[in-house]
C-alpha cells in the first residue's frame, strides 16, 4: 500500500472511532459552522415554520428570527441543526422513541 493510501486507512479508522465515541474526545475537534440555513434545512424536509419547529422543539418565533435573519443559532442549537440537516431520521427516531 502506498504511503498516501495507508493515511487515507488511519484516517478512516479514526474518524470512525470518532463516530463510535470509542477515540479520546481531547485528540480532535469538532467544526460547527458559524453559519447555518435553517430555511434551506426546512424546505429540504418539506415542512413549514411551524412544522419544523415543533417536530424538533424550537420555538417558532426562533425559527421565524433565524430565517429573516433577526437571530443566529447558539453553538448548541447550530450543532443540532447540524445533525437534523444530516441525520434527520436518526433525530425523528431519538425525539419519538416510547
Amino acid at each position: 500500500m502506498t504511503r498516501a493510501g495507508s493515511r487515507i486507512l488511519q484516517g478512516a479508522r479514526e474518524a470512525l472511532a470518532i463516530a463510535k465515541g470509542e477515540a479520546d474526545p481531547s485528540t480532535y475537534v469538532v467544526h460547527i459552522p458559524a453559519e447555518i440555513d435553517v430555511r434551506s434545512i426546512r424546505k429540504s424536509l418539506h415542512l413549514k415554520q411551524d412544522e419544523f419547529a415543533t417536530r424538533y422543539g424550537f420555538g417558532i418565533a426562533s425559527v421565524r428570527d433565524w430565517e429573516q435573519g433577526r437571530s443566529r443559532p447558539t453553538g448548541a442549537v447550530r450543532a443540532y441543526l447540524l445533525v437534523i440537516q444530516r441525520e434527520h431520521e436518526a433525530v425523528d427516531r431519538a425525539l419519538h422513541a416510547a
